[in-house]
């Protein structure tokens, strides 16, 4: 008899602890980080095809994008991108000569220091004003301006707009897989 009480005792404590594991990863994986899978070559270098990154939910619930995170973001055909933020609320963003100008001021992107040197024939970034792309002088309040790292092959504000402020998950900085790439990106 007391052995009998002993092992559903037992039983219970398992199932409770199990049920209180299975609890915090949900809370955990919805509500803090979750796991995202790079699709496509539109952040190459920098990320690959098929990375597997942590995607950090809560940076962006107590605080606002910085130029340069990697975002992810809901996209117009119900599908999460990853992109790089390139303006911000307030900015004027331009592309002149390959080089990015943000308010008038030229600003470098060591990013693309490994995709520029390998281009044997024109520019990574085609020219372009904000205004000639959005119709706006400035990124209005509650949205930013991303663009994916391969310019070339990236479908990111020069086609589908500003992206809300609203639509971001999270921003992202960690590829935990494959193996060989484990580890902080910039």
């Amino acid at each position: 008899m007391e052995q009998a009480k002993k092992q559903k005792n037992e039983l219970w404590e398992w199932s409770k602890a199990l049920l209180i594991a299975f609890g915090l990863a949900a809370i955990i994986r919805f509500f803090l980080f979750t796991p995202i899978v790079v699709d496509g070559e539109s952040m190459m270098p920098t990320l690959e095809n098929g990375d597997r990154m942590v995607v950090n939910k809560i940076g962006y619930m107590v605080g606002e994008p910085d130029r340069f995170d990697i975002v992810v973001f809901h996209a117009p055909e119900q599908k999460n991108y990853i992109k790089r933020v390139i303006g911000l609320p307030g900015d004027h963003v331009e592309y002149k000569d390959d080089q990015l100008y943000v308010n008038g001021e030229e600003v470098v992107e060591p990013y693309l220091d490994q995709y520029k040197s390998e281009i044997t024939e024109g520019t990574l970034t085609d020219d372009f004003t904000l205004e000639e792309i959005t119709q706006n002088e400035i990124i209005p309040e509650g949205y930013i301006f991303v663009m994916g790292d391969n310019r070339r092959y990236s479908k990111d504000s020069r086609h589908i707009g500003l992206v809300a402020i609203d639509e971001v998950i999270g921003n992202t900085n960690i590829v935990f897989w494959p193996l060989n790439e484990i580890g902080f990106i910039k």
